[in-house]
């Protein structure tokens, strides 16, 4: 099967491609101009986008919205985690705001949330939701994933690696320990 990911992030549709295989994820055509994200909730926002997207193209799409939930910030950045330092910030940027925000004797618990939504062209519409639990290091490291991915210390590991330090099949949300979207 065919699904449309509505999104401009390649990191993301480098990820949805290895993990949906044998279904073909394919990129959201150029012409295609996705809605703001004006949702409150990681489901609501990534509903937006796989509803434009499968309007647009009529075929079916699906969307993601993800982002890190810091304790000590009260779930902050959440929804806005790819704009936390500014709507053109970089991952870097973002990455640094929150270390600046979260103090390194704080409370260190973070988790990853990710709503994924699927909607067909008639309008038919599932969303689920998936948690990862880790910890915030102020050491990042790594050089694999992208985004908060060098600070994230999944819970689920006990040998103190980062998302960006494990091979890609082992880390959460592969195929074979879906734990992150």
């Amino acid at each position: 099967m065919d699904l449309v990911l509505s999104t401009r992030n390649t990191h993301k549709l480098r990820e949805f491609d290895g993990l949906l295989a044998p279904h073909r994820v394919l990129p959201l055509p150029d012409e295609v101009v996705l809605p703001p994200e004006t949702g409150t909730t990681f489901a609501e926002n990534a509903l937006i986008k796989a509803r434009a997207a499968a309007e647009a193209t009529g075929r079916v799409a699906i969307a993601d919205d993800s982002g890190i939930a810091a304790a000590a910030l009260g779930g902050r950045p959440g929804v806005y985690s790819a704009r936390y330092a500014g709507e053109q910030a970089t991952d870097e940027e973002n990455l640094t705001k929150l270390l600046r925000e979260v103090p390194e004797d704080g409370d260190l618990g973070v988790a990853y949330v990710c709503a994924l939504a699927y909607v067909d062209p008639a309008g038919k519409t599932h969303v689920v939701e998936g948690r990862c639990e880790g910890t915030l290091t102020h050491d990042p490291r790594g050089d694999g994933g992208f985004g908060y991915d060098p600070a994230f210390v999944p819970a689920d590991r006990d040998d103190g690696r980062t998302m960006a330090e494990l091979d890609p099949r082992t880390r959460p949300g592969s195929r074979s320990r879906p734990t992150r979207c």
